[in-house]
């Protein structure tokens, strides 16, 4: 099933309901969707990889605002950011911990021969084509930095 179709339909449960800010995080997901697939650069479809990276790019954008909030002391608007990130994580692939992301860098690290932090670039690469969807990047991000350090 779709990415939309699954938006759709927990779309359509929130409205039966009555879960208002479930129907706006929907919504800002759908409409991100049509967005992307009417985008002059697109073919009008998306493959699963860009779906994911659309997904990935709203929770970041609802937590770094709860973020912004929370040191402003606004945590009436802080939190229901944090309650739109984790409706609309649902629809990512399941998030691999800490250690299974750290022990995919590690096994990146020895594949590539890296030693150093000039190497880091190198390794995010790799790093975030395999764990694309399963891991935000600054989790990446600092298991690389932590062990090539």
């Amino acid at each position: 099933m779709s990415l939309e179709k699954k938006v759709m339909d927990k779309m359509k449960q929130a409205m039966k309901a009555k879960d208002t800010l479930a129907l706006a995080s929907l919504r800002s997901v759908k409409s991100e969707l049509l967005k992307a697939k009417t985008s002059a650069d697109s073919s009008g479809e998306m493959t699963a990889e860009d779906e994911i990276k659309l997904l990935q790019r709203l929770v970041k954008q609802r937590k770094d605002s709860a973020q912004v909030y929370a040191e402003q002391g606004r945590d009436d608007l802080a939190e229901p950011e944090l309650k739109e990130a984790k409706i609309i994580e649902a629809f990512l692939p399941e998030q691999l911990s800490d250690e299974e992301v750290n022990e995919a860098v590690q096994t990146i690290i020895k594949q590539t021969g890296s030693s150093s932090m000039k190497d880091m670039g190198k390794v995010m690469g790799l790093a975030n084509k395999e764990l694309a969807g399963k891991a935000d990047g600054k989790r990446i991000s600092t298991a690389v930095k932590a062990q090539l350090s």
